[in-house]
């Protein structure tokens, strides 16, 4: 039995951490800046976003290697640092972990690659492995205990970036991004995302969504994936705190710490065994949700119109809000006609 399952049996719904890249512009990285180069001139602003979501109640948290492959690094001349710039992130979770008292789980994150994949794009799935290979072998030499596919969007990608991470020997997790009218970027809808990871290799021991357009609209993902699920399934949510929007020079989160915790409630109920926040999610947000879990009662799945009530509209739904919104529709139109 893995670390990961290990907690999942004996604790609580799993707390994720919150936005590494959003917490480290609050520490003084500039737009263009290289996140990962951080790891080596500012070790310690790394560990102190780590710290404040494990203050806040993480049981996991991600390490700073989101764009560490090569082909992300080669914007900055770092290709050939792959190996220095990943496992210097995940010793530094690591020693953040360590000392937390109690168990913290360090994630490695490995996020696309920023190029297409074959067949619409010229990077081959076999390149794109490898890539995702050396970093996923470099996390595990600085002490990660599982390894994090984030924000992909093509089902090549999420291939190669599993098969890659694999290679590694240690558990992996993977998140796509639905936030292109409820599908990714490249088209996939949350079920058939999920769908896909059962004819892999070696599929991830858990499954879910990231980042895209706020938490309604996570939400409507994790319901979507959840019509799939098989018992036994480990669904992710890890989403935006709140709409990002530009203000005075700056990307702002209309998230609150109310809303997050409400957010990690219903993603709870909607089936997801892992909560965490992505962008814009700081340990204030972070804290609440922590309490919310455990201090809130498990209820039903939410309903699409409950999410709607109480997180705001998903104005690009996901098929599952299609449908239910389809049903809803027709019983209006029974009762009335």
């Amino acid at each position: 039995m893995t670390r990961l399952q290990d907690l999942l049996e004996n604790e609580r719904v799993l707390l994720a951490d919150g936005g590494m890249g959003t917490a480290l512009f609050r520490r003084g990285l500039e737009t263009g800046d290289c996140p990962e180069l951080w790891n080596i001139d500012h070790p310690d602003r790394v560990a102190d976003v780590h710290r404040e979501f494990v203050e806040a109640g993480s049981d996991i948290i991600l390490t700073n290697s989101f764009g560490g492959n090569a082909m992300r690094l080669k914007l900055h001349d770092a290709q050939d640092r792959v190996a220095e710039l990943n496992a210097t992130a995940a010793r530094i979770a690591r020693s953040v972990a360590d000392t937390a008292g109690r168990t913290v789980l360090v994630a490695g994150s490995m996020g696309p690659t920023g190029e297409i994949l074959e067949p619409v794009g010229s990077l081959s799935i076999g390149d794109a492995t490898a890539a995702f290979a050396d970093q996923a072998i470099a996390l595990k030499q600085g002490g990660a205990d599982l390894l994090w596919c984030e924000t992909l969007s093509s089902a090549e990608e999420m291939e190669a970036a599993i098969a890659g991470a694999s290679r590694a020997g240690l558990p992996v997790v993977c998140t796509m991004s639905f936030d292109t009218n409820g599908r990714t970027m490249m088209g996939l809808t949350p079920d058939a995302a999920l769908a896909h990871t059962r004819t892999l290799a070696s599929p991830p021991v858990a499954f879910g969504a990231n980042c895209g357009i706020g938490p309604a609209q996570l939400l409507g993902s994790i319901l979507g994936m959840g019509r799939l699920a098989h018992a036994g399934d480990i669904l992710v949510a890890k989403g935006n705190c709140g709409i990002p929007e530009y203000r005075d020079g700056h990307i702002h989160y209309s998230g609150t710490p109310d809303i997050m915790a409400t957010y990690a409630v219903m993603a709870r109920d909607a089936g997801a065994a892992i909560v965490g926040g992505c962008c814009g999610t700081g340990g204030v947000h972070l804290a609440a949700m922590r309490k919310a879990l455990d201090t809130i009662p498990k209820g039903p799945l939410p309903g699409i119109d409950a999410i709607e009530a109480q997180l705001g509209a998903i104005t690009t739904p996901t098929d599952a809000a299609e449908s239910h919104k389809r049903d809803r529709d027709g019983r209006r139109r029974r009762r009335t006609g």
